[in-house]
């Protein structure tokens, strides 16, 4: 081990000497040591040879210690399938599940798996549409968050859900343009086949406490990853997993014919209502008492004081999905609450992020 000294040397007295009487010189060579720690060499200093005698500390290097996930981590799997090598599913149901005069299409689509893709609740696969680009090469993936829970829609570990909305826009130019992978998607017939990767991420993943306060915050699509945490919390029994805490879900859409999975979410209030809370966020058919429209932000600002009491807990998880404008609205209600305590939001929230408190997957 190279190892650098610092020793004091003793010389004999000359008036000639180019070195002080007591000096301190620093070189580094290959040594050993004793178990003393204690080192003695002999070296030539200006044509004399001079007794070095040095105590040696040594450190031991600092280990680091394993972070240990607050989230439902152990054994997930991601990209087990890859672009060049994907797995090749069949589309067994594919229906829309929004209402005719809804402004746009959402369809919910259940794909064979088999069990080969192993995915938890709240991570995404990716889907490889058919066909070729512009350019002659086959399309790139699209990523979408997973709507079912790891035991799929038939409860035999065997599907994947997907929630996607089918994609359509005037451009600049005055041209039509379709989404590639999203009208693949919507217009996938069952028993075609769908090329699959992933599964990927671990940010969205269910925290592993039993009773915690699991905060879900969705708009339009973004509804995917929590209606696959729900359908566990809340339909399924699981031997190693008993939710008694409080789901509470917020639902951000356009207007009432655009609210995805409405009848499930509201047997689940049923069904455990000590446990579940949900609340709908209708911007175009909504106002709050100031006659603002009713974006999920404005909704949550009528729980502000209680959602702010939940956050200040270490038990309480925030998920977000959908829209990227969506976390600065619910920065602006939480600034001013967090002030009144004294507390800098911003810095708050870094807290929680670091605590795997505050999860948010927006586009």
């Amino acid at each position: 081990m190279a190892t650098a000294l610092t020793a004091a040397v003793s010389l004999p007295s000359s008036k000639s000497s180019s070195l002080s009487s007591r000096t301190s010189i620093i070189f580094t060579e290959r040594t050993s040591f004793n178990k003393s720690n204690v080192y003695t060499k002999n070296i030539s200093v200006g044509g004399r040879v001079v007794s070095i005698r040095a105590q040696v500390t040594t450190e031991a290097p600092a280990t680091k210690v394993a972070k240990v996930s607050k989230k439902q981590d152990e054994g997930v799997v991601v990209n087990k399938f890859r672009p060049k090598e994907p797995y090749i599913g069949k589309c067994l149901l594919n229906t829309k599940i929004t209402a005719d005069d809804a402004p746009g299409e959402t369809w919910h689509m259940v794909f064979s798996t088999e069990g080969e893709v192993p995915y938890r609740e709240g991570q995404s696969i990716g889907i490889i549409p058919d066909g070729i680009d512009k350019n002659g090469k086959p399309h790139k993936l699209r990523l979408y968050s997973i709507a079912s829970s790891a035991l799929g829609d038939f409860g035999d570990s065997k599907t994947v859900s997907l929630c996607v909305k089918r994609l359509v826009y005037t451009n600049d130019q005055g041209e039509i343009v379709k989404g590639v992978c999203s009208n693949f998607l919507c217009d996938l017939k069952p028993g075609l086949d769908v090329k699959i990767t992933g599964p990927v991420g671990k940010e969205m993943l269910l925290p592993k406490d039993p009773n915690a306060t699991i905060i879900m915050l969705a708009t339009g699509t973004g509804i995917a990853p929590f209606r696959s945490f729900l359908w566990k919390m809340f339909f399924e029994k699981h031997e190693d997993y008993k939710f008694n805490g409080l789901g509470w879900l917020f639902l951000g859409v356009p207007t009432s014919s655009s609210l995805l999975y409405k009848e499930e979410f509201e047997k689940m209030t049923e069904k455990a209502p000590d446990n579940f809370r949900l609340d709908f966020a209708v911007s175009r058919e909504q106002t709050n008492d100031k006659g603002e429209k009713m974006y999920i932000q404005t909704r949550m600002a009528q729980y502000a004081e209680e959602l702010w009491e939940l956050l200040k807990k270490d038990n309480t998880y925030v998920y977000m999905c959908g829209l990227k404008g969506m976390e600065k609205g619910i920065d602006d209600i939480m600034v001013d609450l967090a002030a009144k305590d004294g507390i800098v939001w911003a810095d708050y929230k870094k807290q929680l992020k670091k605590a795997e408190q505050w999860n948010v997957e927006v586009y």
